[in-house]
């Protein structure tokens, strides 16, 4: 017995990554082949958005580098394909691959921007919500379904239409991206309103808290240190669906022209510019971004749709 206890109090503690690899979250994920190819997919895409300054044969952005006389070469596999425009390029002699990889890296931009300031407005006014109660949460609880009343896409039209307009010129096009990130999160922060209101009400109840109110300790600390890390698992999953969300809300902004400028091109306005050449036979242009996004979008979903599954304890 002696020595059983010595090994015990000798044994170090599990770091986090140990305490991690041992759980049933790393377990579901492993044994899941849908959401391990998903994360691989993933991966890829945002690396290769990450290296576009080392992958891209040119820069996008760069006017300079655009050659007129090259423009809607077919990709490099068709006849009059050239190299290095592999996937070919646009009426302005853009390069396909280099517009993709420059323009995911805007739309993960926008969509992870998005979830993160959406996430921290509706997880705030969730744990106010559902804390305090009373008028403070008949006020925020309206708001948020006024909000919901209206579709997500005129929501974020209006918006974007009306910070455009008052932006100075000099800073439209800069300010473009932010402003879309406004614009997607004044809508999406409501669903984590709800779901953190939802779970606030529970735990408010529970005899942690009702025990940490008669030692005095402040409302905020309650809320921040003992309430909000019981509620986080739902958010999570609300998350990751809402990144693939954002980044279509984005796209299809960027498809109707009240989101980013074609020289700041997304894979919306990529999708945007070659739908006006795809009749007349420039298929090229217009297809390669709608699978990059799909692509995207497709694997941010799966992950999000195992992640709800693992963290479900009715499916354990």
């Amino acid at each position: 017995m002696t020595d059983i206890l010595a090994h015990n109090l000798a044994r170090k503690p599990k770091t986090r990554l140990r305490l991690f690899l041992d759980s049933d979250l790393w377990w579901s994920f492993r044994h899941s082949r849908s959401a391990k190819g998903a994360a691989i997919v993933l991966g890829l895409v945002i690396l290769a958005a990450l290296l576009a300054p080392v992958l891209s044969p040119q820069n996008p952005y760069d006017l300079a580098a655009l050659e007129l006389w090259n423009a809607e070469l077919p990709p490099v596999w068709m006849e009059g394909g050239q190299m290095p425009y592999v996937l070919g390029t646009d009426v302005q002699g853009r390069d396909i691959l280099s517009g993709i990889l420059y323009g995911t890296r805007i739309s993960i931009f926008i969509g992870i921007a998005s979830v993160v300031v959406s996430l921290v407005i509706g997880v705030m006014a969730g744990l106010v919500a559902g804390f305090y109660g009373g008028w403070v949460d008949n006020v925020l609880m309206r708001i948020g379904d006024v909000l919901l009343s209206i579709p997500i896409i005129l929501v974020a039209i209006l918006v974007s239409s009306v910070a455009q307009t008052m932006l100075p010129p000099e800073l439209r096009e800069a300010g473009i991206a932010i402003v879309l990130v406004l614009a997607i999160a004044l809508y999406s922060w409501v669903q984590y309103a709800r779901v953190v209101r939802a779970q606030t009400m529970v735990e408010r109840r529970k005899e942690y808290v009702q025990a940490s109110r008669l030692v005095g300790t402040p409302a905020r600390r309650l809320m921040l240190k003992h309430i909000l890390p019981n509620t986080l698992t739902p958010v999570f999953v609300a998350a990751t669906l809402n990144f693939g969300l954002a980044i279509l809300i984005e796209a299809t902004l960027s498809f109707l022209g009240v989101g980013m400028p074609p020289n700041q091109p997304s894979l919306g306005t990529l999708i945007r510019v070659g739908n006006q050449y795809l009749f007349s036979g420039s298929w090229w242009i217009v297809l390669f971004p709608s699978i990059q996004l799909c692509i995207l979008v497709v694997a941010v979903n799966m992950l999000g749709d195992w992640l709800r599954d693992a963290l479900n304890p009715k499916l354990r």
